[in-house]
């Protein structure tokens, strides 16, 4: 148990530096989030329980709908399935990092989120540490951030009198701020022009309602055969 602690203390500030792009946009996400049910009629500890057992912004985001009428198990699990389908993608380009974590593996694939995804996929595991605990550390952390948020705009989301139409924006802002963050370097400004001219074909070919899978693969599949020149 003590090394185990150790571990953790080892990994805690630069897998915090790491996540702190992602604090502040979770931050406001998520109280976005905790207003928009609590004024759709939901009691505090919905939302809440939400973010800590389906975690998933945007089709939490997407499901208030739902919470507001006739509650339908099919049309929410379609919904969830439209919406997350690109974590397949996320799940297959992550084997090799979460390859050898243990124990530990069933909890980070169930929190990959696309910030996480982001966040894990460029970060350095620091020397003499156990990635195992870094990348638990990441998860958990982003997790506690968006749990906090959630809470956070529950807890005065009755208070709440304004009208709160378009503020569900700032979860598009949030992968505004992670894009900048990724271009950065020179691996990740190719990678995220291949991104943005790969969902404006797919958009301009198969539509708005079918962009997000077909870009997806796209990308993954220009990545994966370019994959030697962008790592050089």
């Amino acid at each position: 148990m003590k090394n185990h602690i150790e571990e953790i203390k080892k990994v805690i500030n630069p897998a915090f530096k790491y996540t702190i792009p992602v604090f502040t946009g979770y931050l406001i996400l998520g109280m976005a989030y905790g207003v928009l049910m609590r004024t759709n009629g939901c009691a505090i500890i919905w939302p809440i329980l939400m973010s800590v057992f389906v975690y998933a912004g945007s089709a939490q985001f997407a499901a208030i709908p739902l919470f507001a009428s006739l509650f339908n198990p099919i049309q929410a699990f379609v919904l969830a399935l439209m919406i997350n389908v690109r974590h397949l993608f996320y799940g297959i380009s992550m084997l090799k990092k979460y390859s050898g974590t243990g124990k530990i593996k069933p909890y980070l694939i169930y929190a990959m989120t696309d910030e996480t995804f982001s966040v894990v996929s460029s970060a350095e595991v620091p020397q003499n540490a156990d990635k195992r605990y870094f990348y638990g550390v990441i998860s958990v952390l982003n997790h506690f951030y968006w749990v906090l948020g959630t809470a956070l705009g529950a807890i005065f989301g009755s208070f709440i009198k304004f009208n709160t139409e378009g503020l569900d924006f700032s979860l598009t802002a949030l992968f505004v701020v992670l894009f900048l963050e990724q271009i950065k370097d020179r691996t990740g400004r190719i990678a995220g022009v291949v991104g943005l001219l790969s969902t404006f074909v797919c958009l301009c070919v198969f539509g708005p309602d079918n962009v997000v899978f077909s870009s997806m693969a796209v990308i993954i599949l220009i990545l994966c055969l370019g994959r030697k020149k962008l790592c050089n």
